[in-house]
């Protein structure tokens, strides 16, 4: 009797892993369905699945093989998180903020969760009491999320300390009467005492925050006069609409290659009577030297000191047009319009299958219809500026 032949896992495994960092992900998934035909199979294996087929779009797919391995193994907490983005990218909220509470349980980001010495508020009224509420991740983030400040403040009855990076602590500070917190201090700054604390991006699971509740009031963020007095002046001789541009994410993210073009691929967009306005930092910023041909591109990015200045030149132009990065949500955040280019399969919070997003009232998302297919995303919003020219 011919005895079964037991897979070489670990070679499996490494060859992969070694698709999937090319981006082959079908022939990823092809090396390891046999494997796993039997609906059984290494717990390492299963997982490769999960992320061979999320990026080609199979979304219920993966939540399914990430549900089997939460329940087959509670305590693995990065499947755990794994499967709160996939939750969230469904829409279903309530579980998926739930399972995003272990984000600082990764090997990658404990040396970066912020241990408080105090209870984290679940959402219920703890009136006379001292709330602080801090920021943790991206800048995106904090523009993001900071609008539940009020809503936390309303809920809890609690004086509430907000603590942000320095980076966005003028903007907060300008909006104390629309965000309601009591006082505002910099990260990295001694906060009064305080009885309660609660993470920026863990007020959802406290709140209960369900996509009936978006966006809330909007703006809840303002440029400040002085800057927009500055730019207004600066910006004056340029022929309108001025359309904003940023083509690059954060090179560090761990998804930057997935979001990010170069200047030259949005040379479709270049068309006479539109003044498109550079403010992309970072290392992609000099690429605005070199402009596609037809393209009347003003370089801003060395003028830029910080998001005050990013600001009020959004408050200024007719348009952002970007990837998924801060500035889209400062834009969202001050009420300004916005074009949002996405991948195929985006960042959790833009959801799936849809030109719009709850987050952000009059927000546009332009998405891959195939995987790094960022041409019909500039023939989509081609026609769309020509109709905004027009």
């Amino acid at each position: 009797m011919r005895s079964a032949v037991v897979p070489d896992v670990a070679a499996i495994e490494r060859q992969v892993r070694a698709l999937i960092t090319t981006g082959r992900f079908e022939d990823a998934e092809a090396l390891l369905r046999p494997a796993l035909a039997s609906g059984s199979g290494p717990v390492a294996l299963w997982k490769l699945l999960a992320a061979a087929l999320r990026p080609q779009g199979r979304i219920a797919e993966t939540r399914a093989i990430q549900e089997m391995l939460v329940a087959h193994a509670p305590g693995d907490f990065p499947t755990r998180f794994d499967l709160s983005e996939t939750l969230l990218l469904l829409g279903d909220l309530e579980r998926g903020w739930r399972e995003y509470h272990y984000r600082y349980s990764l090997a990658h980001t404990a040396v970066i969760g912020r241990r408080v010495q105090a209870p984290r508020w679940d959402g219920r009224p703890v009136p006379g009491r001292t709330l602080l509420i801090h920021d943790e991740q991206g800048f995106g983030d904090t523009f993001q999320f900071m609008r539940m400040v009020q809503w936390a403040k309303a809920r809890s009855g609690a004086r509430v300390i907000l603590e942000v990076n320095a980076q966005t602590l003028s903007l907060a500070r300008r909006s104390q009467d629309t965000l309601g917190f009591d006082a505002i201090v910099a990260r990295g700054t001694l906060p009064p005492p305080f009885d309660l604390h609660c993470e920026l991006m863990s007020l959802p699971m406290a709140l209960g925050l369900t996509l009936a509740d978006l966006p809330g009031a909007i703006p809840y963020l303002s440029a400040d006069p002085r800057r927009v007095a500055k730019w207004r002046e600066r910006l004056a001789a340029l022929p309108r609409p001025l359309v904003a541009l940023v083509w690059a994410g954060r090179p560090t993210h761990f998804n930057d290659a997935n979001r990010s073009l170069t200047l030259a691929q949005l040379a479709p967009l270049a068309r006479p009577g539109v003044t498109f306005l550079s403010i992309q930092k970072g290392p992609a910023a000099a690429q605005a030297g070199d402009p596609p041909a037809g393209m009347s591109l003003v370089p801003l990015g060395d003028e830029i000191r910080d998001f005050e200045d990013t600001a009020a030149i959004l408050s200024i132009a007719e348009l952002l047009v970007s990837v998924d990065s801060s500035p889209v949500h400062l834009a969202g955040a001050l009420g300004r319009p916005a074009w949002v280019m996405l991948p195929f399969v985006p960042d959790w919070r833009w959801l799936l299958a849809r030109t719009d997003t709850p987050w952000y009232p009059g927000m546009r998302l332009f998405r891959q219809p195939l995987r790094g297919d960022w041409g019909s995303v500039m023939t989509a919003i081609t026609a769309e500026l020509a109709r905004l020219v027009a």
